[in-house]
């Protein structure tokens, strides 16, 4: 297999011999530094990993070139960070170290023995396996992860549209617990709009403040009704606090019902840039669908008008809740 590899400025390979191209020597820069000494911390990593996996499987630099059908200058330059490998050539030595791509580059599943053997342990097995797993695992750290199956802190999760804060003040009202609006309380923190905290501070901040608007509202309030921003279910770390202390209902709807809602409420967020405003919502309900069906109750909000749905969630609530009907 012939082998192709993008160089840092100042190594030019040769294309006369496909699959052997020899690399020129590291030159000067045009700024007088030379390339070897401009490495890029991640490709230094990545050199490294490659060094360590091969020193593991007991391989000399030429086995693994020949194993990989990689020009053995060209697997030094990549041991030595100063080449910068294409995806496919990463795979052919991923393949032929028989480690996987993620080990390679550094997923943190890979970074240790127990990590290995952990991943190792749970590779192939079915959802219903690995959540038993994760509900366990959080038991026994003491951080959650399973449902909090009778907590009087109530959750609602769903795609914006699907009635969370229409029901969930309905709901507030009727058990008599605080309303909390998480979109809200995370504008309160950040002391602008949820939009402007993206547009100025990049999602990562925003991420950052749902999880102290979760943690906090966990703290403060024993009993409550939460509705959650749609895109929560994201961070997996604020995911995990929502399911260990909340009584969790995914509210969904058809996406024709999530786009009128929506447009009703004059916000397309993030739809309104789009041409294809019902493609992406499709997309995106598709893309979380996986992580809302986490949640211990499901109410589809577009069966019936609005006063039965109340009904049905309310029926819900305080049956788990063991509350009079």
């Amino acid at each position: 297999m012939s082998s192709t590899i993008l160089h840092l400025s100042g190594l030019t390979p040769s294309l006369t011999k496909p699959g052997l191209e020899p690399i020129k020597e590291p030159v000067h820069s045009g700024d007088g530094v030379k390339a070897e000494e401009r490495k890029i911390p991640f490709l230094v990593a990545l050199g490294e990993r490659v060094r360590s996996l091969r020193a593991r499987r007991g391989m000399t630099r030429k086995a693994l070139a020949v194993a990989a059908d990689v020009s053995e200058r060209h697997l030094a330059n990549l041991e030595y960070g100063v080449g910068n490998a294409s995806i496919l050539v990463l795979l052919q030595v991923a393949g032929a170290l028989q480690c996987s791509l993620g080990e390679l580059i550094g997923d943190v599943t890979t970074s240790s023995p127990e990590w290995l053997l952990i991943r190792e342990l749970l590779e192939q097995r079915d959802e219903a396996t690995l959540q038993r797993v994760r509900i366990s695992i959080g038991e026994m750290l003491g951080t959650g992860g399973g449902n909090a199956g009778h907590s009087p802190r109530v959750a609602l999760v769903g795609l914006r549209g699907a009635g969370k804060s229409t029901l969930g003040l309905m709901l507030a009202d009727d058990l008599g617990f605080p309303f909390i609006e998480l979109s809200r309380e995370i504008e309160k923190f950040a002391g602008c709009s949820t939009a402007e905290i993206q547009a100025l501070y990049g999602m990562n901040a925003y991420r950052r403040y749902e999880r102290r608007a979760l943690e906090e509202a966990i703290q403060i309030y024993p009993e409550a009704v939460i509705a959650t921003p749609g895109g929560l279910v994201s961070d997996a770390a604020t995911f995990n606090q929502l399911l260990a202390h909340c009584t969790t209902v995914w509210l969904h709807a058809d996406p024709e019902d999530h786009m009128k809602r929506v447009t009703a409420q004059g916000d397309l967020r993030p739809m309104a840039a789009s041409k294809e405003a019902m493609e992406d919502l499709r997309g995106i309900l598709t893309g979380r669908a996986a992580f809302y069906s986490k949640a211990q109750f499901k109410l589809d909000t577009s069966a019936q008008p609005l006063a039965p749905t109340f009904l049905a969630l309310r029926e819900i609530v305080r049956k788990v809740l063991q509350l009079p009907a």
